[in-house]
């Protein structure tokens, strides 16, 4: 199975790497894509849909990004901060006031986007069931108290923060999540991203490969604090398992979007070319330069108290780290990754926006693979961009 799309010659290494991933079967089905100064210069995919290799991965086979969703959802609220319907620097409770409750009435909106506003999960009792319902999830966060002081370290929401975004957009706008990217973003964009996907598109899907059981934890030893962070953030992390991509709940939520949008790499880095191309891309803009430079302001640096890593947040985006992301320069780079080796990358400086999405999930924690962010098959991709351009 031989790589197909169109790219750049410039970038033919990216693509041999990409085929040598899936020659080797450490990827089943990937995409690749990179954009520079807003157009394409690599559209390329290859493999399979399954690990039975009984259909070819194609143009357009879409598959659940997970965390790769919260760029895009974070976009939306950018957006509505860029039409001064939303200040960063106010408190959610000014647009959505029941969330003042039980000492939240001073967490900001730059709070919930940099994972330090102590949000970062959900009080127990709560189900999937709950979580599905968006009545139920919402007046839970509104009701519940932090669970650190915000604004004073950054612990990843990683399940919490779609549902926190939703929440302001809907207060804002009217509309869900879903329907406001749906009808701001990937519509007017061209691009083919869904938070919340219907019916009809099923078919489209290339259900992700499930990594091998890791070892097995139990929170309930490990943590003898029961109202520790660490324990909270673990009891609460609720989709840890990666079965929930198979959920038709899942699938059409148009608010679980913390992870469960559907896509593949050429349509995520569109939508991003917005960021790193000025804030306008295909004769769109979505954003001002001035809303863009403020992703780049520093809200922590330090090991995040859920993922255990160093991770240094901006205003919605992680922020190049040389200690801790290598492969990425020390400049003005914006990311994040997807459970199991999914990467999007803005990096402003040089006007790039770089997407790999795939389906064969790696090993590791929402995003992480031994002791990194992103996934060891995104690394070399990464490096082969940058070498091209140097």
């Amino acid at each position: 199975m031989t790589v197909e799309g169109t790219w750049d010659k410039k970038f033919q290494r990216v693509i041999d790497v990409l085929d040598e991933h899936l020659a080797a079967g450490d990827d089943v089905g990937a995409s690749v894509a990179l954009f520079v100064k807003g157009e394409p210069v690599i559209d390329a995919w290859g493999g399979w849909i399954d690990q039975a290799h009984t259909r070819p991965w194609e143009r357009n086979t879409i598959v659940n990004c997970w965390s790769n969703t919260k760029t895009v959802a974070v976009l939306a609220l950018l957006m509505l901060v860029d039409r001064g319907l939303v200040d960063l620097d106010a408190p959610v409770a000014k647009y959505w006031p029941e969330f003042a409750e039980n000492g939240k009435e001073n967490v900001l909106v730059k709070q919930i986007l940099s994972h330090t506003s102590g949000v970062a999960g959900w009080d127990m009792p709560v189900t999937m069931d709950d979580i599905y319902d968006p009545d139920i999830s919402l007046a839970k966060l509104a009701a519940m108290a932090p669970w650190w002081e915000p604004g004073t370290a950054g612990g990843y929401h990683a399940l919490s923060i779609g549902h926190l975004i939703h929440g302001v957009v809907l207060k804002v706008t009217g509309l869900s999540l879903g329907k406001f990217v749906a009808t701001e973003i990937a519509a007017p964009l061209g691009a083919d991203f869904s938070i919340g996907l219907p019916e009809w598109e099923d078919y489209r899907i290339s259900p992700l490969i499930l990594p091998p059981p890791g070892p097995a934890f139990d929170a309930e030893l490990a943590f003898e604090d029961k109202n520790s962070v660490g324990y909270k953030l673990t009891i609460a992390a609720l989709a840890t398992d990666p079965a929930t991509c198979w959920d038709v709940r899942w699938r059409r939520s148009e608010f679980c979007a913390a992870g469960n949008g559907h896509g593949n790499a050429r349509s995520l880095a569109r939508i991003q070319s917005v960021v790193s191309n000025g804030g306008e891309a295909h004769g769109v803009r979505l954003l001002s330069q001035a809303t863009i430079d403020r992703i780049f302001e520093e809200q922590s640096k330090g090991v995040d108290l859920y993922l255990g890593l160093p991770i240094r947040w901006g205003i919605g985006y992680a922020l190049s780290y040389p200690e801790q992301f290598p492969y990425l320069p020390d400049s003005r780079v914006c990311f994040w990754a997807g459970w199991g080796g999914s990467m999007l990358i803005n990096d402003i400086d040089r006007g790039l926006t770089f997407a790999y999405i795939m389906n064969r999930m790696e090993p590791g924690v929402l995003g992480t693979y031994n002791g990194i962010v992103g996934g060891y098959r995104a690394e070399p991709l990464i490096r082969s961009v940058y070498a091209a351009l140097d």
